[in-house]
Formats: structure tokens, sequence, C-alpha cells
């Protein structure tokens, strides 16, 4: 379906412009998107391994936790636990990544205040703790890539319903519109110069009769 203007050189010369403007956007679109697909799939790669080993280390830290429970108790772990504190912030820093907008986190760990006696308490409590501590930046970096599969997700639909927008839409209408005005103009001009040589016809005819 062709746009609704009006067929004069004027809006001719308007569209091709817009053409012009609409492919060169359309390339970089295109270009865009098939960098964004190369990306995501290496960021989605890249989760798949760290979700892997999160899966894989979550149950032998949970396992050192029970462990601790068993081999003294549960309400000494717990006192233990509840008697040592550390403030613990996660920063959020946010970045571009080929125009998406992502959140790369990191965490910092403040002063441990208090402590917890190792003589009524387990050997593998320390384990427990020394452990989660290790497995807490893994548990961040896959928190920070699955929301960077979602946000880059996002991104490749809206540029690829972009990108189709203007291969299979805006386009094709500029160009039938082009080709309808430009035949419209070809029409017009054939019936003025037909005119005019009707025209100049009947004058060269009337000046043989004046002549005669």
């Amino acid at each position: 379906m062709r746009l609704a203007v009006n067929p004069t050189r004027m809006e001719l010369l308007k569209l091709r412009r817009r053409l012009v403007v609409a492919r060169r956007g359309h390339k970089l679109l295109k270009d865009k998107l098939e960098g964004l697909i190369k990306e995501f799939m290496n960021v989605a790669h890249e989760y798949r391994r760290l979700r892997q080993m999160v899966d894989d280390e979550l149950p032998l830290v949970m396992k050192l936790f029970v462990l601790a429970e068993i081999t003294s108790s549960r309400t000494i772990t717990e006192n233990a636990l509840e008697s040592v504190q550390q403030e613990l912030d996660i920063i959020v820093e946010p970045v571009r990544m080929l125009g998406v907008r992502i959140q790369k986190l990191d965490i910092r760990y403040g002063d441990v205040t208090g402590r917890y006696s190792v003589v009524h308490t387990s050997p593998e409590l320390d384990i427990a703790v020394s452990r989660l501590r290790d497995f807490l930046p893994d548990l961040l970096a896959m928190s920070e890539t699955e929301d960077k599969v979602r946000r880059m997700a996002s991104e490749v639909e809206k540029t690829r319903r972009r990108v189709n927008a203007l291969e299979y839409s805006f386009i094709p209408r500029i160009e039938e519109t082009i080709h309808f005005i430009t035949a419209k103009l070809e029409e017009t001009e054939r019936s003025t110069t037909s005119a005019l040589m009707k025209i100049k016809a009947q004058r060269l005819a009337r000046e043989a009769r004046q002549n005669v």
C-alpha cells in the first residue's frame, strides 16, 4: 500500500531522499542486529556455563552447612553464625554493550565483627563459611549474566522488528509510491505533450489556410 501523498515532482524528490535514508538506516540496523545476535550467543553460552557451575556448587555448599549442624548441633551452628557479622554491598555499575544498557555487578565486603568458638563448632562450619564466600562471586556473575541475556534478547527482538518494518513495510511502500508518482507524472507529461502537439497542428493548419 503506497503512502498518501500528492503525485508531484516535489513529493517525488522528498520520497527519493527518504528512500536513501531508509535504506541506509536499514543497513545499519541489520549490521547491528547481526552484531547483537553474535554477542547474544556468546553471552548465552557463558550463562549456561555459569548456571551449570552454580547448580553444581550450591548443593555442595549447603551440604557443608548440614554437616556442620550434624557434627555439633543446629543451635550451636545458628548461634555461631549469628555472632559473626559482616556487611556485604553489591555495587551496580551501568555500562553499555552494543547500545544495550546492562548492569555490571561487584561485591564489596565490610569488616568482620564478632567471632564464634572453634571449640564448640565443627571444622565443617569453617569450611562451609569459606566455601560460601568463594561461591558468592560465581552466583553474582550468573545473576549478572542472566540479566544481560534478558536485556540483549529484548534488544535483539526490538531491533529485528525495526529491520522487518523497514524491509517489508516502509521501504516497499516508499518504492511503490515513487513508482506510482513517476508513472503519474509520465502520464501527465504525455498528455501535455499530446495536447501541445495537437494545438501546434491546429495552428499550422490555420496558417496553411490563411496562406492559400
